[in-house]
């Protein structure tokens, strides 16, 4: 009896990438335009697997070319711009097998994606590491160096010692472990996307539970960054103890 449109769609839509070839074969031949629309889908899924593997492949450039060490750290940093909260920083050894997909720098994801990576990322790494610099030390010492103190506490947060640091463009002070800087690291290195997905996710949970706290500043929806409503906010309630006093001296 020949089964349903609607039957076929749940057996394309559960089908991992490997059986859809196996689905083209069986319902290739079905002349229903339902069908041959499915088909369509599930050779385009193929497609866009493949291109995924490729583009992921170019990104282990610079794991490839370090290899003879041992453990490779990806790092990177999430929140140098907001006005509120803490700059947080990742630190990720990736296996030398790593085999997932779809990593990218933070900032070209969507936010369910991030979280679904992260996940990911969290059960297969190596190790990891986050480090977070609060607004009272921001406005103390300055962003960028902030940003090399939440780096600094990353690296020193993982289990395993890393012998090689990949570094999202800057040359972290006072670390022994040999640097290389990446200039858009994040979109180019496995090792450094895996940094900055997991200190992004961090970063934007912990910016959602201060929502609860500071409910008429909109964090959840901004995460501290200078939105026209935010600053709004700022000059009508004045500041909260999360924001950078330094980066809000115009507004108050």
């Amino acid at each position: 009896m020949e089964k349903k449109i609607s039957e076929i769609k749940k057996i394309m839509q559960a089908a991992s990438v490997s059986e859809l070839p196996a689905f083209i074969k069986i319902y290739g031949g079905d002349e229903r335009a339902g069908v041959t629309a499915l088909v369509k889908k599930a050779e385009k899924k193929i497609s866009d697997y493949h291109k995924e593997l490729a583009r992921t492949e170019k990104m282990k450039e610079f794991e490839k070319k370090y290899d003879s060490f041992s453990f490779i750290c990806g790092i990177d940093e999430v929140g140098r711009g907001p006005l509120a909260g803490p700059v947080v920083a990742g630190a990720v050894i990736l296996p030398k097998d790593c085999d997932i997909l779809y990593l990218n720098d933070s900032k070209q994801l969507t936010e369910k994606k991030r979280e679904e990576l992260y996940q990911v990322i969290m059960d297969k790494a190596i190790a990891t590491g986050l480090g977070f610099v609060q607004p009272e030390r921001i406005d103390e010492i300055n962003i960028l160096q902030a940003t090399y103190e939440a780096m600094r506490e990353a690296v020193s947060k993982l289990e395993v010692v890393p012998d090689l640091l990949l570094n999202d463009a800057v040359t972290i002070p006072e670390i022994t472990i040999r640097q290389v800087p990446i200039v858009k690291g994040d979109a180019r290195s496995i090792s450094i996307a895996a940094a900055s997905i997991i200190a992004k996710v961090t970063r934007d949970r912990l910016m959602v539970e201060y929502d609860k706290i500071y409910p008429e500043y909109g964090f959840a929806a901004h995460k501290g960054y200078g939105v026209k409503e935010h600053i709004d906010a700022i000059k009508k309630l004045g500041p909260t103890p999360i924001h950078r006093k330094s980066f809000i001296r115009n507004f108050v």
